[in-house]
């Protein structure tokens, strides 16, 4: 298969999502918006991967290309091709499905518990994921689930965890795919959102402590990419 990935920023790449296309002997390919590359058309991958970033998803001005951003994961999720959507890239999926997006009433921070719906859990992509599970977070935004979409999950903290849309496209705000290197490149990059730890902010020792969660949520995100892709 071929996978291709959008990236904002360079440091928020895919992660767990890289190891788990090399065990299955897929393709990796990305494109680094930020650069000025230019995203592909559907013909060119079999699976599209939209990663996280700090902007937001309406700085279009700021940042011109996520205008072209929007219409090639609009033309993705037209395909029927899987589309997966971590953090800002699950904001711009539920903006180019009819969603919207606002500031979470807290930030939420570090490894905080993910509880599935019954609907979530009765989607065939979230199939034999436990009812509630820590996950990693780094965001301050959340979006409302699309029309047509499922409310796959949610959190103390943001009610709006996960979407799933006709089957094949997801939408998750935290983060499965990081791995150690990629939760010390937020810590180095966005150390200003955790200037101030509260209760849903968790200082970055904290955050070191959770590192033995990084085997289970790769294993979770090993799952939902073979359920994507079956």
């Amino acid at each position: 298969m071929r996978l291709h990935a959008f990236y904002h920023v360079p440091f928020e790449e895919v992660g767990a999502i890289g190891l788990w296309a090399a065990e299955r002997g897929h393709e990796v390919v990305s494109t680094s918006l930020y650069a000025g590359e230019t995203p592909p058309s559907p013909a060119d991958y079999d699976m599209l991967v939209v990663m996280g970033g700090p902007m937001s998803v309406y700085d279009d001005k700021e940042f011109p290309w996520l205008a072209a951003e929007k219409k090639a994961i609009e033309a993705g999720v037209a395909s029927g091709k899987p589309v997966l959507g971590v953090c800002l890239g699950a904001q711009l999926l539920s903006v180019v499905l009819g969603g919207s997006v606002s500031r979470n009433p807290v930030p939420e921070i570090g490894w905080f518990k993910v509880t599935m719906t019954p609907e979530g859990l009765a989607e065939s992509v979230f199939a034999g994921f436990p009812q509630s599970y820590y996950a990693f977070h780094w965001h301050g935004d959340t979006f409302s689930i699309p029309p047509g979409a499922v409310h796959a999950a949610s959190s103390a903290a943001c009610a709006n965890q996960a979407f799933v849309y006709n089957h094949r496209v997801v939408g998750l705000p935290f983060h499965l795919e990081t791995q150690p290197f990629g939760m010390q490149n937020l810590i180095k990059h966005c150390a200003a959102d955790v200037a101030l730890p509260g209760p849903t902010v968790q200082h970055p020792k904290q955050m070191h402590a959770g590192r033995e969660a990084f085997k289970d949520i790769q294993a979770l995100m090993h799952r939902l990419c073979d359920a994507l892709t079956a």
